[in-house]
């Protein structure tokens, strides 16, 4: 079943980010910063952790774009 974009986790989207190329680039309290080339641009996306509290949807909306993968991937 496809969430959209609610209830997502720290863990899920850290996964999806890690199948699509990207790394830990380095952490800054309870931000981690993942970094890949996707579409040949250089991407830094922030993530927030905050135990297993669901993303908020504009969180993660902000993450969509700051990763540059397209949302029907994030989705489906």
């Amino acid at each position: 079943m496809a969430k959209g974009v609610f209830n997502w986790t720290f863990t899920e989207v850290e996964r999806f980010l890690k199948e699509h190329g990207f790394v830990l680039n380095y952490t800054n309290a309870s931000h981690f910063y993942y970094i890949a080339h996707y579409n040949g641009e250089m991407r830094n996306v922030c993530v927030p952790f905050h135990g297993k509290k669901a993303l908020k949807p504009r969180t993660l909306k902000g993450i969509i774009l700051q990763s540059g993968i397209p949302q029907k991937e994030w989705i489906s």
